[in-house]
């Protein structure tokens, strides 16, 4: 079996753990979606470049893959904005909860649709908020498909020079 693993994924070596033990009787390979990249943990965007002997190129996971963003087609236009006011509101940390939902109070009414487009796709598409939360606050550099006006707007209000207390999301407004 693992030697078939190596095949289908082209690795030279794949160890499993203890708690995957059910590879070895399973009689297909497992969906390509259940495999991910072996990281050191310092930078997760790439693997090292010479893994240790004793360390994975694969590590074989049960836990579901993240699927990707697919943009919504042929949204109307207060639609975006009210999902997208909703998504900036529930971030699932609160620093980008209070950040976005800050931000969007102030800028969203005022976006046109190419900028609805940028900031939909700059709070949907990385699959870790805290990566977003870096970018933003300048302590990792912004990817280049993410730098844009939205992201520069973003990162403004994330200084906070006035020096305004976000201690909470704003209150939603009616229509």
């Amino acid at each position: 079996m693992a030697a078939a693993l190596r095949r289908l994924y082209g690795v030279s070596r794949l160890v499993m753990t203890n708690s995957q033990s059910w590879l070895l009787t399973m009689r297909a390979p497992p969906a390509a979606s259940m495999v991910r990249p072996y990281t050191s943990g310092k930078d997760s965007s790439k693997p090292p470049s010479n893994p240790p002997m004793d360390r994975l190129d694969i590590v074989m996971s049960m836990e579901p893959a993240i699927p990707t963003y697919a943009p919504k087609q042929n949204e109307p236009f207060e639609t975006r904005r009210a999902r997208l006011l909703y998504q900036s509101r529930k971030r699932g940390m609160l620093e980008n909860g209070l950040l976005f939902s800050t931000f969007a109070d102030r800028y969203l009414n005022k976006f046109d649709e190419q900028q609805l487009k940028l900031y939909d796709r700059l709070i949907n598409e990385p699959s870790n908020d805290w990566e977003i939360y870096y970018w933003v606050t300048g302590v990792k550099p912004t990817p280049e498909e993410y730098n844009n006006e939205v992201m520069d707007m973003l990162k403004q209000h994330a200084q906070n020079k006035n020096m305004e207390q976000r201690f909470r999301q704003p209150d939603l407004k009616e229509p």
